[in-house]
């Protein structure tokens, strides 16, 4: 029996046929699957998030095949954990290069965003920044090539912040934080000083944090020494998770807000441990037909609810991408961008279609404050969140929470 060919000889093979029959077997590649590099990370402080932005974005890639792909070509998506920036940086050049892929799409750490949308510049190729929040991305760092999906740090700290003032936690209050030493946490620390300052807030403390910190002891005795009227965490990832633990257990009596709190970390804090006034850009109670179909069909799945990345990850590709794939009759990066810019909106599970805005490439959404629900109210040990309503409210703006042309420094 002959052994199966090996990929090098399926190349070898493709290359005598391309010699042989020429343009036509061209037009035939170029209908072929639509090639995806997708790069999230997978390990580290940010891996538990990165995980579920894996199972959303290989969930609607299976949907999608199983409808018959796009314009009749399949997705072939290329997940790898994207690890650090400059890891990010190779591998997004790898699959550009060597992969072929059409367009990059991923992300959670801001500061690797910032270099795949570098790499994605440089070769004017497409790059969906999917779950990076930093506002710089979308400001001084912005290019044409690169479009930002979730909700960004000014956003996320006017929604909190509405909260925050309607309950009289800001004006006159001294303040300390908690901020992650890295381009997300820098640019959350300059959102949340502004938002204090301009509302009444003194600000007492800021200690950055290392991105492979545990243990926040040292951290809880300089907060009990300064004794705020209120604590606010800039922190990321797992950070978020051990802080929230270890400042249940130092039994610390003042309120604690946060900027950043992705649903999968709030749920490892565990109840009992979590409390204070938190945003998210979506949730899996939000109580659309669009949301609830995507999350019985993720529990069917994978036996378990999913968490903001897994979502923003599905209508990423889901929608986002679709949508332009097939309004646009391929996959070409100028027409691609020209489709974005139009303000097109997107079905993204919510109330309220989004749209891209032309000047910043960021994509116009709601966002959620949430807390925690009182004592044996929660079904299970993932049901103790309660959600507040969405913001901008409905006869609002999408763009009302937005950095302004005059706050934002995009130029393409």
């Amino acid at each position: 029996m002959n052994p199966a060919p090996n990929r090098r000889h399926v190349l070898q093979a493709g290359a005598a046929i391309v010699t042989t029959l020429g343009a036509p077997t061209l037009l035939r590649a170029q209908a072929g699957p639509i090639r995806i590099g997708h790069l999230t990370p997978m390990t580290g402080f940010l891996g538990a998030l990165g995980d579920y932005a894996s199972l959303g974005i290989k969930m609607a890639a299976e949907e999608i095949n199983a409808a018959g792909g796009l314009l009749g070509r399949p997705i072939d998506l290329l997940s790898e954990d994207s690890v650090n920036p400059q890891v990010a940086s190779s591998k997004a050049q790898r699959m550009l290069e060597r992969d072929g892929v059409a367009l990059l799409m991923g992300e959670i750490n801001s500061a690797s965003a910032l270099t795949i949308s570098q790499v994605a510049a440089r070769n004017q190729k497409l790059f969906l920044n999917v779950g990076a929040r930093s506002d710089a991305l979308r400001g001084k760092d912005c290019n044409r090539w690169t479009f930002h999906c979730d909700i960004p740090v000014t956003v996320m700290v006017k929604a909190a912040g509405h909260a925050l003032l309607r309950d009289n936690l800001v004006r006159g209050k001294r303040i300390f934080s908690l901020t992650a030493d890295y381009l997300f946490g820098h640019d959350l620390s300059r959102a949340a000083k502004k938002f204090f300052a301009e509302n009444g807030g003194q600000q007492i403390g800021d200690e950055l944090v290392a991105t492979d910190v545990t243990d926040f002891s040292p951290y809880l005795l300089k907060i009990r020494q300064a004794r705020p009227d209120l604590v606010a965490t800039n922190l990321a990832g797992n950070q978020v998770t051990n802080f929230v633990k270890q400042y249940a257990e130092f039994g610390l009596p003042f309120p604690v807000v946060g900027f950043n709190l992705n649903t999968a970390d709030a749920w490892a804090a565990g109840e009992g441990n979590l409390g204070g006034i938190w945003p998210t850009v979506w949730h899996h109670d939000l109580q659309t037909p669009g949301s609830q179909a995507f999350v019985a069909a993720f529990m069917r799945k994978y036996n378990k609810r999913p968490e903001n990345h897994a979502w923003i990850s599905y209508v990423a590709l889901k929608s986002l991408v679709a949508q332009a794939v097939t309004a646009t009759r391929g996959v070409d990066t100028n027409q691609l961008i020209a489709y974005y810019e139009s303000q097109a909106e997107f079905d993204i599970l919510k109330a309220r279609k989004a749209y891209f805005r032309s000047w910043d490439h960021q994509l116009m959404q709601e966002a959620f404050p949430y807390t925690v629900k009182p004592r044996g109210q929660a079904k299970d040990k993932q049901d103790f969140l309660q959600f507040g309503e969405a913001v901008p409210a409905p006869n609002q703006p999408l763009e009302l929470l937005a950095p302004t042309r005059e706050e934002n420094a995009c130029k393409f």
